[in-house]
């Protein structure tokens, strides 16, 4: 099927999110539509799916002209897509969910066994090792997705829409999605893939569209340089690799010990951790999602009611404090689901910059909040850290999930930190808010700052970390330095220890683990390896 728009333009009152967009899909084609959060890429598959009435232009499916009044218009004609955030009924399994608003009936019941017939049948020919049977809450994320690909099948798409379909996922199944989507083109489908992740869209894409603030300023191939697709994204050069100077380590602000914390189901996810994260210093955790990382980082806040051991902060202990206690010490938290435990989705802009700051004196008094600092307080950050909103006053979630983002990096580095711990820091976010959210957290750690990143993203691990504490099944395999090669720290994430890797090569950094790879606590100035000899040890 070809699909064709033809000056597109979307305009939601005096704003106009698309401009005069052209746009051609051939059959069995993956076309990237590439550009920064807030560029309008999402409004434009709105509008190709139905969900918005375009303001002008016409849509062409194999040459004839169509008109979508909703959804059901655009599935019918062909069109299917995966939103970012699934539309799926957690409660419900497998079958439901794809059998939901297309359902089949037998002798009048509802027929669920041609439904799960069909999801085996797409399993089997795309490799999607999906169980009709399963409920989607037990699923992956990854497999959620699946489920969401399988909908758009089951409706016989020919065109599917994939509006940023990678960030949430961790790397593994990010390469999954890339294998599935070769999968789907050599059947004949073709893939509109909504993106800004630079390394996957040369990787998988036949054509290449760039959209800048609404209009399109660009077409290439997968040939071209990360460079020039982030120029062309951003309008500028963009700096892909992060800028800092040598870490200068003070004292040990951070000093985790024995730290264990058990589910509800008795298992242990976090078994005795132990380490440390000295002032003017960035500790990165990297791991396979799922091994810990979000227990820890839930722990130091204070989320974790089942947790043991000690957490102390300049020599004050967090462990079994109120997340307020936590907060009110001085702790900034960048959550890494930003839309369940960084927002409150129909509160403003503004109000979401001061979610964990309305008792400060600045923006309240009495019981009485201060609008009109608060409204100061947003413009300010808005300008300071580029977030694309049409108004301080619109609701947080009507923007892009990086804008988002960024107002939650904005309103935890609005004010003065003794630590920052940010999970995911840059998850869904494009490559000009990347440099600037790694530049601000690099700032931090110049102030003097501990800074503890945990990131399933080994870029931004390597970016950013001074010292990397590599986590496997609730427990530090070893504490490194950022010259480990990749090699290396793929076979700690998968659960061999730093001696066993490294061959029982020096050490690197004072905190610890836990007897697995752990280091030399008393060693007040680490020194990481040269990378070749770590290497050739490896």
């Amino acid at each position: 099927m070809r699909l064709e728009l033809q000056s597109i333009t979307k305009r939601f009152g005096s704003f106009t999110a698309n401009e005069d967009i052209d746009l051609v899909v051939e059959p069995g084609q993956i076309h990237c539509l590439l550009g920064e959060n807030g560029a309008g890429k999402s409004t434009l598959m709105n509008v190709l799916y139905g969900l918005y009435r375009p303001t002008e232009g016409r849509i062409l499916v194999d040459g004839s002209e169509v008109s979508f009044k909703g959804p059901g218009d655009a599935m019918a004609a062909g069109i299917g897509m995966v939103h970012q955030h699934f539309m799926l009924v957690p409660v419900f399994t497998v079958a439901e969910n794809v059998a939901l608003g297309a359902e089949s009936t037998r002798g009048g019941a509802l027929d669920l066994e041609t439904t799960r017939r069909r999801i085996r049948e797409i399993s089997h020919r795309y490799g999607f090792h999906v169980d009709p049977d399963a409920v989607v809450e037990d699923l992956p994320v990854g497999v959620q997705q699946r489920v969401e690909i399988i909908k758009a099948l089951v409706r016989e798409a020919e065109v599917l829409i994939l509006d940023e379909p990678t960030a949430v996922l961790t790397p593994k199944e990010t390469d999954e999605l890339l294998r599935i989507m070769r999968e789907l083109r050599e059947s004949g489908k073709s893939i509109l893939f909504i993106s800004h992740k630079l390394r996957e869209v040369k990787e998988v894409s036949d054509v290449i569209t760039v959209i800048r603030r609404g209009r399109v300023v660009g077409q290439t191939s997968p040939e071209a340089s990360t460079s020039e697709l982030a120029a062309l994204m951003v309008g500028r050069d963009v700096s892909l690799t992060v800028a800092k100077d040598e870490a200068e380590p003070g004292e040990c602000a951070l000093d985790v010990s024995g730290l264990t914390v058990v589910g509800d189901n008795g298992v242990k996810l976090l078994d005795d951790v132990s380490f440390q994260v000295a002032r003017g210093e960035i500790l990165a955790v990297a791991g396979v999602q799922g091994n810990g990382q979000t227990e820890l980082a839930e722990a130091i806040l204070g989320l974790r009611e089942r947790a043991t051991g000690s957490v102390r902060l300049a020599g004050k202990e967090l462990l079994g404090r109120s997340v307020r206690q936590v907060l009110d010490a001085g702790v900034g938290f960048v959550p890494e689901d930003r839309s369940t435990d960084g927002l409150v989705g129909p509160f403003t802009v503004s109000e979401n910059l001061v979610l964990d700051l309305y008792g400060d004196d600045r923006f309240s008094r009495g019981p009485s909040l201060r609008r009109g600092e608060i409204a100061a307080n947003a413009r300010r950050a808005v300008e300071q850290f580029d977030v694309r909103t049409p108004s301080i006053d619109a609701p947080v979630q009507t923007l892009s999930g990086g804008n988002q983002q960024k107002v939650v990096i904005a309103r935890e580095l609005s004010r003065p930190l003794e630590l920052l711990v940010a999970s995911q820091p840059t998850r869904g976010v494009d490559v000009g808010s990347i440099e600037f959210i790694h530049e601000q957290i690099v700032a931090e750690r110049d102030k003097g700052v501990p800074v503890l990143i945990v990131s399933t993203e080994l870029d931004e691990v390597y970016a950013l970390a001074d010292r990397i504490a590599v986590f496997f099944h609730g427990r530090i395999m070893g504490v490194v330095g950022p010259g480990t090669p990749r090699d290396v720290l793929g076979q700690m994430m998968a659960g061999a220890t730093a001696e066993e890797v490294l061959g029982g090569a020096q050490r690197h950094g004072h905190p610890h683990g836990t007897g697995h790879g752990a280091t030399d606590p008393q060693d007040p100035n680490p020194q990481d390896p040269n990378p070749q000899d770590t290497k050739e040890q490896a």
